[in-house]
């Protein structure tokens, strides 16, 4: 893994996609969120817990 870099002054873009994910031949499915810097392949975030961002309070 390779540290993040503190760099106040740079813009990142992050691009961000909702996924709804069947299992099980339809018979279960979950919801995922997938936060990407656009610019870097290998900075990305995926989480199979959050449905809506307002639910994280």
């Amino acid at each position: 893994m390779v540290p993040a870099e503190s760099n106040p002054s740079a813009e990142v873009r992050l691009e961000s996609r909702s996924y709804r994910i069947t299992v099980d031949d339809g018979r279960e499915s979950f919801f995922a969120l997938s936060i990407e810097d656009a610019a870097n392949e290998d900075a990305w975030l995926m989480s199979d817990t959050v449905v809506a961002l307002e639910n994280m309070r």
